[in-house]
């Protein structure tokens, strides 16, 4: 019984040894695909990528089997499952790039809660795990998982990353990153850190909010110009006489090739039109 007693001893103190003078293992990144960073930035991380393929091979189908039935014409049910099956794609884009919009609006307001916290004594993982209750309604649940993060592990480093696989936005990299630059040099200057941080990004959105209104009639102009032509084919397809001339190889091509010019010119206005993407460097 004195050898057990002595064991377990040892064992745990050999445990408490090396929780603070072995070297954490560092943490291997892993690279998340296309699909995968996609859903993370429209906030959907909790839907797995099996499921979302699914969705779109089950909305392509259906509405494939819809206007296959309606106009009895395969290449022109074939056209129509292709823009079904994207439509899931497109929704989800939108998805994130209103949440990327939307939280570049509410970040200067969770900098200003910060350091109105550190400016009263709270120490910075207290002032971020306060923001799951008075931060931005947006940013509360990725701060409520970091606060929890923080009270199990008490690493603040480690935290810090998974509360930017979380939000999965260049903006957030780049207060998350000040923060830890802050928590490792320390001094009093994270009150004007965080000040000047703040009016730097509320000028940001600003500016970018002013210019995506101006570049609004270039992104709707593209839309209509790319679904006139498939509105039209639609209406068509209710008259058969009309629409069975699709079903000959010539009809196909000509669905292929108009598909394909109508791709390349979206595409070729967009990227005409388009704003600055700011990127995720500081991963």
């Amino acid at each position: 019984m004195g050898a057990l007693v002595g064991l377990g001893v040892g064992i745990g103190l050999l445990l408490v040894w090396s929780a603070f003078f072995l070297p954490p293992q560092p943490r291997t990144a892993r690279k998340r695909g296309r699909v995968a960073e996609l859903l993370a930035r429209a906030g959907l991380g909790d839907v797995s990528i099996t499921g979302f393929v699914v969705l779109c091979i089950v909305a392509g189908t259906v509405t494939a089997f819809v206007v296959q039935v309606v106009s009895r014409t395969p290449p022109v049910s074939l056209a129509f499952g292709a823009i079904g099956g994207y439509l899931p794609v497109a929704v989800v884009s939108g998805r994130a790039r209103r949440r990327q919009r939307e939280l570049a609006e509410v970040w200067p307001e969770a900098v200003d809660n910060l350091a109105s916290a550190v400016r009263a004594g709270m120490s910075l993982p207290d002032a971020l795990a306060a923001l799951a209750v008075r931060g931005p309604a947006p940013l509360r649940p990725a701060f409520d998982a970091f606060a929890l993060d923080y009270q199990v592990t008490g690493r603040f480093g480690e935290s810090l990353d998974r509360l930017k696989e979380r939000l999965m936005d260049p903006v957030g990299d780049r207060v998350v990153e000040g923060l830890r630059v802050a928590r490792e040099v320390g001094g009093g200057e994270l009150g004007r850190l965080l000040r000047n941080l703040s009016g730097y990004l509320r000028e940001d959105a600003r500016t970018r909010c002013e210019l995506e209104s101006r570049q609004a009639w270039t992104v709707n102009g593209a839309r209509l110009a790319v679904a006139a032509p498939w509105l039209v084919l639609l209406f068509m397809s209710f008259q058969t006489e009309v629409i069975r001339r699709y079903a000959s190889p010539a009809g196909a091509l000509v669905l292929a090739v108009g598909g394909g010019l109508c791709l390349v010119a979206y595409r070729l206005m967009m990227r005409i039109g388009r704003l600055p993407v700011e990127r995720r460097i500081l991963r």
